[in-house]
C-alpha cells in the first residue's frame, strides 16, 4: 500500500514535475462534479443582527463612549501611576468640546475591536455562538 501512495505523489527532478499515471477513465468519469456556487459575488444577508455583529458593534461603541466621556485615557487625558486621569494639552487640534481627537477615535476603535474579537473567539470556543 505504501508503494501505491508514493507513486501517486508528484516526483520532482529539476524544474519539471513528473506525475504518476492517471487512474482509468471510468474512475475519473464517476467522480461527482461540483455545482457552480455564487463565487466571489455571493452575498450573505444573515450578518446584520447576528451575535458576532452585535458583539463587535457593542464593544466598539462602549470603547468610543469611554474615550469620549473621559472614562479611558486619551490624547488630552493621560493616566498617572495611580490610574487617575489628568488633563494635559497634547497640542492636537480638535473641534470637539471634550477634546476628543481623530487619534483618540482610531485608538478607541481599535481597542474596541480587539475586545470584541476576544469576546467572539471566546464564545465560539465554548460553543455559545
Amino acid at each position: 500500500m505504501a508503494s501505491v501512495v508514493m507513486t501517486s505523489l508528484p516526483q520532482f527532478n529539476g524544474l519539471k514535475p513528473q506525475f504518476a499515471p492517471l487512474p482509468s477513465k471510468s474512475l475519473v468519469a464517476s467522480l461527482p462534479v461540483k455545482g457552480k456556487g455564487k463565487g466571489g459575488l455571493g452575498a450573505r444577508c444573515d450578518f446584520i443582527g447576528s451575535p458576532t455583529n452585535l458583539i463587535m458593534v457593542t464593544s466598539t461603541s462602549l470603547m468610543l463612549f469611554a474615550g469620549r466621556f473621559g472614562l479611558a485615557p486619551s490624547a488630552n487625558r493621560k493616566a498617572t501611576a495611580g490610574l487617575r486621569l489628568e488633563a494635559r494639552d497634547s497640542g492636537l487640534q480638535t473641534g470637539d468640546p471634550a477634546g476628543f481627537t481623530l487619534a483618540d477615535t482610531l485608538a478607541c476603535g481599535v481597542v474596541g475591536h480587539i475586545i470584541g474579537v476576544g469576546v467572539v473567539l471566546g464564545l465560539k470556543n465554548i460553543g455559545s455562538i
